[in-house]
């Protein structure tokens, strides 16, 4: 894989991260979370499954999100 595909991945999963942080919703928190730390595996341990890795991110960027209750 090259350089530039690692990164966007690297970046992606990082976005992903900071994303679940912010989400109230604790199971889906968790589970962009999982994911994010998934595909940064695959890039590092693995460094081919790039199919595998735009699915799973893509897939974790449309999860729902919570709604905040009104303050």
């Amino acid at each position: 894989m090259s350089w530039g595909v690692s990164a966007l991945f690297l970046t992606a999963a990082v976005l992903l991260w900071l994303i679940a942080r912010d989400n109230s919703d604790d199971v889906i928190g968790l589970l962009e979370k999982i994911i994010a730390v998934t595909a940064v595996m695959l890039v590092v341990l693995l460094n081919r499954s790039v199919l595998l890795e735009g699915v799973a991110l893509l897939i974790a960027f449309f999860l729902p999100k919570a709604r905040r209750p009104p303050s």
